[in-house]
């Protein structure tokens, strides 16, 4: 392809089809800054076969936003069915705006109730700890974090096996569901499945668990679940085993970016002890304020309300969100377009991508200042949530993007969010908590461009019931 008069700078590297892939892969923002200092904010870049067409003026994400040549569903199907084997919602839209219709229950009055199971099943995952002895006891943080979400999100979502070894299921179903996602970014993008070792057999164990058949031995599914099955029965005949595709889907979404935001928000508090010191106490000035005292056992009832008026735990969340959150907001030409900017107007062809790199901004130092810091107070200003940034003087609508924005925004923000703060303040009030590895921890840049990057490596912590 060249590049045509009133379209934006073309860089295609000098490998064919490659193009400029292994670059980003190396270090996706150095590379793009470097771009962006030739270039300017909008530039296309060959990745892997695609032409993709980069924006990165945060001033001009409305105008991607608002554009309805733009798509995200041809996107987002294409991943489904790569990576979950889900081939209906290609050819469906109905079924697709149905499923869409169910992520209401995911915020409002639906949440509170989510939030209430969500508080009873951290209770049984923690009391049993509690009435444990005294004594310190050591963890890998990242285990641990995967561990203790993924059996509350899955207890909370879809509810608990009726009969059998509940503990052995899900520590099965875990580990299959960590080893599938592993590889997801090789699945999303156009390597064959074949290719990727055992991670097809994986899939399909992972997708029988939660067929129709299977789920009907879970006990509690919460209202989201219900209606999803509700809606794929109208669909499908009951036995079809792409419903459980559909509910697999959904269980991976509610865990891999939760799990690792849980790992930076837990790494960064016990490296840094005076943040870790605001938090304890700011919550614990709201259970006294609420009358809750720190008895034996396990007492704490936080209201969504509660839990919001915890602004320097939300602060110490963004700003993990902040630092580790790689995804790329993408959407699809479905025909040609020009796209008006400051410094003139650009044609984009149908079939390419237009791709917008939300830690451009998060790492911007005119934005926030000595942006490779944590700081847990970040977005707090005079005791209140801080939610006005500026860029040359001028104030952000987008300053914080995590979730991506628009259509392809996560449903599933609010839930995940509220998790992190109900685990943060039960590990803060009734445990100790100390780091035992001095060793600096990376990103691990292998999963870039989807959602919040793993560590690269594992780090020792140790835990005690406060005494």
């Amino acid at each position: 392809m060249q590049k045509r008069p009133g379209e934006p700078p073309l860089i295609k590297g000098w490998l064919p089809y490659l193009g400029e892939s292994l670059k980003l892969q190396k270090d996706a923002l150095g590379f793009l800054k470097t771009l962006q200092k030739q270039h300017g904010d909008i530039f296309t870049i060959l990745l892997a076969g695609k032409y993709i067409t980069f924006i990165l003026d945060p001033f001009q994400f409305q105008l991607v936003m608002k554009n309805h040549k733009l798509s995200f569903r041809i996107f987002s199907n294409k991943i489904t069915v790569k990576a979950f084997s889900i081939k209906k919602l290609v050819t469906n839209d109905d079924l697709n705006n149905e499923l869409h219709v169910c992520y209401q229950c995911l915020r409002g009055k639906s949440l509170d109730v989510l939030m209430e199971n969500m508080m009873q099943n951290l209770k049984q995952v923690f009391e049993p700890q509690l009435l444990k002895t005294t004594n310190w006891e050591m963890a890998c943080l990242l285990t641990f974090c995967s561990s203790v979400i993924f059996e509350i999100t899955f207890t909370t979502i879809h509810g608990k096996l009726l009969a059998g070894d509940r503990k052995k299921f899900i520590t099965e179903l875990r580990e299959d569901m960590l080893k599938f996602d592993d590889k997801f970014p090789y699945l999303a993008s156009d390597i064959p499945i074949e290719l990727l070792g055992n991670v097809k057999s994986i899939r399909k164990k992972l997708i029988k668990l939660l067929t129709s058949e299977n789920l009907a031995k879970i006990r509690g599914w919460s209202e989201v679940v219900q209606m999803r099955q509700d809606i794929l029965e109208k669909y499908y005949m009951p036995k079809d085993f792409e419903i459980g595709a559909h509910h697999f889907g959904f269980l991976w979404a509610s865990v891999t970016n939760t799990i690792p935001t849980m790992f930076w928000a837990m790494y960064y508090l016990l490296r840094h002890p005076e943040a870790m010191a605001v938090l304890r106490d700011e919550i614990d000035h709201l259970l006294q304020s609420t009358g809750q005292k720190k008895g034996s056992g396990f007492s704490i009832h936080l209201t969504r309300e509660q839990l919001d008026s915890l602004v320097y735990l939300e602060s110490t969340i963004l700003e993990v969100l902040r630092l580790c959150s790689f995804s790329v907001i993408m959407r699809f030409v479905e025909e040609d377009l020009t796209l008006p900017s400051e410094t003139g107007d650009y044609c984009l062809r149908k079939g390419d991508s237009i791709a917008i790199f939300p830690a451009a901004l998060h790492h911007d130092p005119e934005i926030y200042e000595a942006p490779e810091e944590f700081r847990f107070d970040r977005f707090v200003e005079d005791g209140k949530k801080k939610t006005t940034f500026f860029k040359g003087g001028k104030k952000l609508k987008y300053y914080l993007l995590p979730f991506g924005f628009g259509a392809s925004k996560c449903p599933g923000r609010f839930l995940a969010i509220m998790e992190i703060k109900q685990l943060l303040v039960v590990l803060l009030t009734y445990f100790d908590l100390e780091i035992m590895d001095q060793k600096p921890i990376e990103l691990n840049r292998s999963r870039l461009l989807f959602g919040i990057q793993h560590p690269d490596s594992d780090v020792s912590f140790r835990y005690k019931v406060k005494t």
